[in-house]
């Protein structure tokens, strides 16, 4: 596999040796910090590909972390996901506005994350972009060209909007695509639309590929995972 650099940083010793095991047993190079101001010493020395932040740290925060590593050249295309035990939205909303592209709810289940950092990954394939028929995981493949979903052995035929809503959501696995965004790329500036045609588009894709695959992120969109 393609070598990956991953920091993590967490203040609970415990957390740091249960994660570092788990990444390092799907070949990662682990590197660990105790708080936010290490982070972002150790990032500075590494250029992690990927960093991994609690969100309650002493010192400094994951989210004050996270706005002056995005700011780093040396991080400038690393990936970014929260570790939280928080499930209020100001808390998500802030790690996301903050910069980060993903979070972890704790307790951490080590597959969930693994799964999280590969669909992460995936987005720093841009080639997936213009192939004609793209793999996204959970058994699910798009073609582009036929406008055709194929989930195992069964192949949907989905209306226009529909597809091009999914292959939006699908072309970035784990990016949270805000509402305006989707209005924009989907229905464009010329046609007027209520917030109630994503909603219902959004529920016709999962009762066809399943309720897991497409989350919603109260108050920002949506994301597709697998």
């Amino acid at each position: 596999m393609e070598h990956i650099k991953i920091l993590l940083a967490d203040d609970e010793p415990d957390v740091l040796e249960f994660l570092t095991f788990n990444l390092q047993k799907e070949g990662y190079e682990v590197y660990t910090a105790n708080n936010g101001k290490e982070a972002i010493k150790i990032a500075r020395k590494i250029s992690p590909n990927l960093i991994i932040l609690d969100v309650m740290m002493p010192e400094m925060d994951g989210i004050e972390a996270c706005r002056e590593l995005r700011a780093m050249p040396e991080c400038k295309n690393a990936l970014i996901i929260f570790l939280t035990a928080r499930t209020e939205d100001y808390s998500q909303i802030a790690g996301l506005d903050s910069g980060a592209d993903d979070y972890v709810s704790k307790p951490i289940k080590p597959r969930v994350l693994i799964s999280r950092i590969k669909a992460l990954m995936r987005r720093k394939s841009p080639e997936d972009e213009t192939k004609a028929v793209v793999d996204v995981g959970g058994g699910i493949t798009i073609d582009r060209e036929a406008y055709l979903v194929r989930t195992g052995k069964a192949e949907l035929s989905l209306p226009k909007k529909e597809f091009e809503l999914l292959n939006l959501l699908a072309s970035k696995p784990g990016k949270v695509f805000s509402r305006e965004d989707i209005l924009h790329k989907i229905w464009g500036e010329d046609v007027v639309v209520g917030d109630r045609t994503i909603d219902v588009h959004i529920r016709k894709l999962r009762q066809k590929l399943g309720e897991e695959k497409i989350r919603t992120i109260k108050g920002i969109g949506y994301k597709f995972e697998f």
